[in-house]
């Protein structure tokens, strides 16, 4: 969460240098109303304050800007760090919560999380603080997604999409507009929401690449450079010919996928419904289309791409249709993404991107991310709500780590490998069609077995309906169509450790604590 020190030390520059403003100068107009949003216009007047300073050659950090299209906060609601500088206000959301104001915000809305869309709306009634949080839209967009289960057509906000849902008839034409703004409501956590659905990326964010590439490489040199030691690589040029670079943009895939309902989040939409949501939705965690039936449900998208030659020899094939999930189209708004996880099953992954532009972060498997908190068995991972929020609180750490991430811009045409176990965030720039396939191959295959095998695999195995018994079939259809690979695979594993432990000659022969040569007779 964005510090309230940060948002003080900020407020406090823009009150020194107003001071030297003449109060007559108007205020540069933005695409969003600063007269109806106070809090876009502090950040209006930073953008002031950060050319006035690079005029007189002060070295300040650059702030956030927020995105064009950018809608006033809903409420009025302000950081926290606001507060203390507003001498003699008291904050309206303590007054209107009663006993309850001793609670979070997070607790607050966890317990306003229990109850359904009627109940949100009498609570809203009742005062100030607490219209403010029952219309909290991700409480909202929980009820949509947890309870109706049928066609899913956005209308603009959460709010309305449930009502116009549960109660046809009622005219929902007006709940998109702004509403009661209520005066000195503070909470950095309901601010925080807006403001990580609404900020732009900062070109710092964007700047490092430091990802191999590569063009027109040969297999063998893919295998002995990037998959055996298991390093991230961008490949371009291996997808040139394929027809969906050339036809895949949203007319042609609404066109051929017509009625077919896709996987988005828990729910299932239709690829011009799901177009709709992505062109109205302004929040934290846009939904994101994410389908491993693809290739069933439009046959014509299956044929119209084909596996780069890097990655062809996929050994979960052997199992047939009871392989696990591996191949999935992507389809997201600017700002939908993937937050920091390690790709199921411990294989290796491909991802092409068709159209748009991703940017990707990515770290070993020895290390994990600031502000990542996988548990001891790696069945659970717990990282901040968005990925704009790891960016803002995160991200700046990395600078000063020995072991920096491996990041990248990945265009239209470009194919990444994410070797296994490696750790990787990813969040679209732009709107973004790809497509992504894991796999295993003989250089990963133990890695497989290994993570099958666990204990509690049961619980971490992912895509496949039988996870108690997948070591075991998956074995014997390795054993069946490739037989002694596994044996000559452990085999080699063993004499390669063997081999990293086998003192060299000159630590044979130099005796380490005299730091000299020792010669026996």
């Amino acid at each position: 969460m964005l510090s309230c020190k940060t948002l003080l030390s900020r407020r406090t520059k823009i009150i020194r240098k107003n001071k030297k403003k003449n109060s007559k100068n108007k205020k540069r107009s933005n695409s969003f109303s600063t007269k109806q949003n106070p809090i876009s216009e502090i950040y209006q007047q930073e953008e002031d304050i950060e050319e006035e300073e690079e005029e007189d050659g002060d070295d300040v950090e650059e702030g956030f800007n927020l995105k064009a299209s950018a809608p006033s906060q809903s409420h009025g609601v302000q950081p926290l760090g606001n507060l203390y500088l507003s001498p003699g206000s008291v904050n309206s959301r303590n007054t209107g919560l009663g006993n309850l104001q001793t609670l979070t915000d997070e607790l607050v809305l966890e317990v306003l999380g229990f109850l359904g869309g009627a109940h949100l709306g009498f609570l809203a009634s009742v005062s100030k603080s607490f219209y403010v949080f029952a219309n909290h839209e991700p409480l909202w967009r929980n009820l949509v997604l947890d309870n109706l289960k049928g066609r899913l057509l956005y209308n603009g906000s959460w709010k309305s999409t449930y009502i116009a849902a549960r109660y046809p008839s009622f005219d929902v034409s007006n709940i998109c507009v702004s509403g009661l703004r209520v005066r000195d409501f503070y909470s950095d956590y309901l601010f925080q929401s807006w403001l990580c659905a609404n900020l732009e990326m900062k070109p710092e964010w964007l700047q490092r690449d430091n990802i191999i590439r590569r063009r027109g490489i040969s297999v063998e040199e893919f295998i002995s450079d990037f998959e055996e030691p298991n390093k991230p690589v961008l490949l371009e040029g291996c997808m040139d010919n394929w027809v969906a670079l050339e036809k895949w943009d949203r007319d042609y895939l609404v066109q051929v996928c017509g009625d077919v309902q896709f996987s988005v989040g828990p729910v299932e939409m239709k690829l011009g419904e799901y177009f709709r949501y992505a062109d109205q939705a302004r929040e934290e965690r846009p939904l994101y289309l994410f389908d491993p039936k693809f290739g069933e449900k439009v046959a014509i998208l299956g044929s119209e791409y084909e596996v780069p030659v890097y990655f062809r020899e996929d050994l979960f094939s052997v199992l047939g249709s009871e392989r696990p999930d591996y191949r999935w189209i992507i389809i997201g708004p600017a700002g939908s993404g993937s937050s920091f996880h390690i790709d199921p099953n411990s294989t290796s992954a491909w991802n092409a991107l068709i159209k748009g532009s991703k940017k990707w972060v990515l770290f070993p498997p020895d290390v994990v991310p600031p502000g990542v908190h996988p548990s001891p068995d790696g069945a659970e991972v717990a990282c901040p709500v968005s990925i704009i929020e790891w960016f803002m609180n995160f991200y700046g750490a990395t600078k000063t780590w020995k072991r920096k991430p491996i990041e990248c811009i990945c265009k239209a045409g470009e194919v990444i490998f994410v070797p296994q176990g490696w750790w990787h965030l990813v969040i679209n720039l732009e709107e973004s069609v790809a497509i992504t396939q894991n796999y295993v191959s003989r250089r990963n295959l133990l890695n497989v077995l290994d993570f099958l095998k666990r204990p509690n695999a049961s619980t971490l195995v992912s895509g496949t309906r039988d996870r108690v018994n997948l070591y075991d079939k998956f074995t014997s259809a390795i054993e069946a169509s490739f037989p002694g690979t596994i044996d000559h695979l452990t085999q080699k594993a063993e004499e390669k450790k063997a081999q990293q432990k086998k003192p060299s000659f000159w630590d044979s022969v130099t005796d380490s604590k005299a730091g000299a040569f020792k010669f026996s007779f």
